[in-house]
């Protein structure tokens, strides 16, 4: 490897960038960043129908969120037209590419009789050597539009030395002459990909095995053009947990949906290049570790299986290993796409920046989504009286109640209100009344948040304060709980 290498990611901007998509653009991103080369994108808009700039934004959007910038200005396909087309005259002007004028329903008559003959359907490449001035006329005379394919070679076989699915071989008589032009005049896929990649000096082509038969075709473009080849690496495509492939029931959804379920995006990021690459049974990567780590030679040939269970559980860990301050910061920018996100970001202000400063640590500890984060900061936000849930009422019955009230003037005389000193004194409190800390404790937790679960309950007394802490008890105390 050296630092000419250039790799890219090509999406097409006909919807979201999925995880597939995601995983491809890292794999790209990590060897680019190993090399000390650059990575390149290119939106592969020429399919005006369906490529949306919201697409194109979502993508832009995803790739930025994943952290994996790429070098230089975006590459928008479509604009490269006229230079596509370009290639394609010169190519006729070799001899290495011809007019077609077949028709449709020429097409699809050879198409009907290799399926009758048990052969795969293709064009005959009937116009191949039939060319000339009056053939040409005639056809033209008759109204005919042409393609132009490219000659492509009949004898022998394309070899494709792939970085992951190694000697892949291809007999040429199965390959037909692929078309470069349409009848219109636009560029198809298979010429702009390959003029693109080679006008953009792409050293290194990284993309899904689907494209695997498309590596053979595209290698007869750059043969014809006397063009380097780029090396190639196909990638299996991620599959669902029970080894179908993956569709949305699998959660094949965009990028903006997983940050939507509370991922961090670096814990994404560690998944998906975990999902296919492996360096013995090591999980956890920093992001520089990655990039050092990865290798083309460690993807595995076999599909990949998505599992949330994982993707959570790497998550959590993510979650507990940050810095409260980095959380905080990362936590509140999440805010405007998670679902329940909304109710904390209209009330954070600064003093409930400050709480949730205090209460990182503890919230953390038992979540694994920032969802469920925001879920455990919700009581930081609520207003009295509080609305307690069906497990908070069972707490607070008149046993509860009872605790609550005895207990309120002793933390009301706490000289300094922390954690500490609360603790002390419902302990203190246990042992005189004799109590059990349980017995205490919960019903204190259903009163403060309104929920049977909660972060340490002195830290929550800490957070919310002296007066908010004690309103909310006596709130509960006196309140008849149905």
């Amino acid at each position: 490897m050296s630092e000419s290498m250039v790799t890219r990611f090509a999406p097409s901007p006909t919807g979201y960038l999925h995880i597939g998509g995601a995983r491809t653009a890292l794999f790209n991103w990590l060897l680019a960043r190993q090399n000390g080369g650059r990575m390149l994108l290119r939106i592969e808009d020429t399919d005006r129908e369906r490529s949306t700039d919201a697409a194109i934004d979502a993508i832009i959007d995803g790739m930025k969120w994943l952290g994996l910038e790429w070098d230089g200005d975006t590459i928008y396909q479509f604009a490269r037209a006229p230079r596509h087309r370009e290639v394609a005259e010169e190519l006729l002007a070799r001899g290495a590419a011809y007019k077609c004028y077949a028709t449709p329903a020429e097409l699809e008559e050879m198409r009907e009789l290799a399926r009758k003959e048990g052969r795969p359907p293709r064009y005959d490449g009937r116009w191949r050597d039939l060319g000339g001035a009056e053939a040409e006329t005639s056809a033209i005379a008759e109204g005919r539009k042409p393609v132009v394919r490219l000659k492509a070679p009949r004898e022998g076989e394309t070899v494709i030395q792939d970085k992951v699915q190694g000697t892949v071989t291809f007999p040429n008589k199965d390959l037909d002459d692929l078309i470069l032009l349409r009848s219109d005049g636009t560029p198809t896929y298979m010429l702009a990909v390959v003029v693109d990649d080679h006008d953009m000096g792409v050293t290194q082509i990284i993309r899904g095995d689907d494209h695997l038969t498309n590596a053979a075709r595209q290698t007869h473009i750059y043969q014809a053009m006397g063009w380097d080849i780029p090396a190639f690496a196909h990638i299996p495509l991620i599959h669902g947990p029970d080894g179908a492939k993956m569709s949305k029931r699998h959660g094949a959804l965009g990028v903006d949906a997983y940050r939507a379920m509370g991922y961090l995006p670096a814990a994404l990021r560690n998944y998906l290049a975990r999902l296919g690459w492996s360096q013995g049974d090591r999980e956890f990567f920093s992001t520089e570790e990655l990039i050092e780590a990865f290798s083309l030679a460690q993807v595995h040939r076999s599909p990949a299986r998505f599992d949330y269970v994982k993707l959570e559980n790497m998550n959590g860990h993510y979650m507990r290993a940050m810095d409260d301050s980095a959380l905080l910061e990362q936590f509140i920018a999440s805010l405007p796409f998670l679902p329940n996100g909304a109710e904390i970001l209209e009330k954070l202000d600064e003093m409930k920046k400050s709480q949730l400063a205090k209460a990182m640590a503890g919230l953390k500890e038992r979540a694994k989504t920032l969802i469920e984060l925001a879920d455990g900061a919700l009581f930081l936000f609520a207003q009295r009286p509080l609305n307690y849930d069906e497990k908070a009422r069972d707490l607070l019955n008149e046993t509860g109640r009872a605790h609550l009230a005895a207990l309120a003037p002793k933390l009301s005389a706490l000289a300094e209100w922390s954690a500490a000193a609360a603790e002390a004194a419902v302990r203190a409190y246990v042992a005189e009344s004799g109590a059990k800390l349980g017995q205490v404790a919960q019903p204190l937790r259903a009163a403060l948040t309104g929920r049977a679960t909660s972060p340490g309950i002195f830290d929550v007394l800490e957070t919310l304060g002296r007066e908010e802490s004690l309103g909310r008890i006596i709130d509960a105390a006196g309140a008849s709980i149905v």
